[in-house]
């Protein structure tokens, strides 16, 4: 007689919960499945323009050079709208590196300026042709706040063009990680892509290496901004 209590009092209670749960649905929980209508990919970059990225390494560590090739991987999918790739999306940006010795080297491919994105980055995503050396790749952002951070795109260990993709974590309270919109500071854009970093695997840093980078995409979710209202001012003054 007991269980037979005890399990009509939890039935009762989950019963309370589900209508409480209907009733006052949580706002956040909402929020995240609307905002999720309004993902689009967007290109930030297709590496077309000469003096665009500039490329650096220690030069006790060795001799770098970047310049654009003609080309485009094969395998790459238009955006969502696009027919086929835009003719002017006929280019490449190569870079060789010149290594000294052997060691744990590092270099890196930075924008002449902070790329800017607007909504809130889900994913970025690179094409890169790694020539199959154990070297590690990074994306190098920057938040609302001009907070630096590094993001794993991947390993080179791979012939040929492979997509790359990085996940941008949320921040879970507005204030710690990469935070990319504030209510207390206005509506700008509040994530930058500052550029990429290689980490080189010291067996296989040596002699001369290649690598070509292509079209840097992002997946954000633009919900704030496509449902803003058009009478509603900017706080930008």
């Amino acid at each position: 007689m007991r269980k037979l209590v005890a399990l009509l009092v939890a039935f009762t209670a989950a019963g309370m919960l589900f209508a409480q749960s209907i009733a006052d649905p949580n706002p956040e929980t909402v929020g995240a499945d609307s905002a999720m209508l309004s993902l689009r990919e967007i290109s930030v970059d297709r590496m077309e323009r000469e003096g665009q990225w500039y490329v650096h390494i220690s030069p006790d560590d060795g001799v770098i050079a970047a310049r654009l090739f003609d080309g485009s991987p094969a395998m790459k999918e238009p955006l969502v709208g696009e027919e086929s790739t835009s003719e002017d999306d006929t280019q490449v940006l190569g870079v060789r590196v010149d290594f000294f010795r052997r060691g744990k080297d590092s270099f890196t491919i930075t924008s002449g300026r902070p790329l800017a994105v607007e909504g809130t980055v889900k994913t970025v995503s690179l094409w890169v042709c790694g020539r199959n050396q154990e070297h590690d790749m990074y994306v190098l952002v920057q938040d609302y706040f001009g907070r630096n951070f590094e993001l794993y795109l991947g390993n080179l260990g791979f012939s040929g063009w492979k997509k790359l993709t990085a996940v941008v974590p949320p921040s879970p309270d507005g204030e710690h990680g990469i935070v990319q919109s504030s209510a207390y500071y206005g509506d700008k854009p509040g994530f930058k892509i500052l550029g990429f970093r290689v980490d080189c695997n010291p067996m296989q840093a040596r002699g001369q290496f290649y690598m070509y980078i292509d079209d840097l995409r992002v997946v954000t979710d633009l919900y704030e901004m496509e449902n803003r209202d058009e009478d509603d001012m900017l706080d930008n003054w």
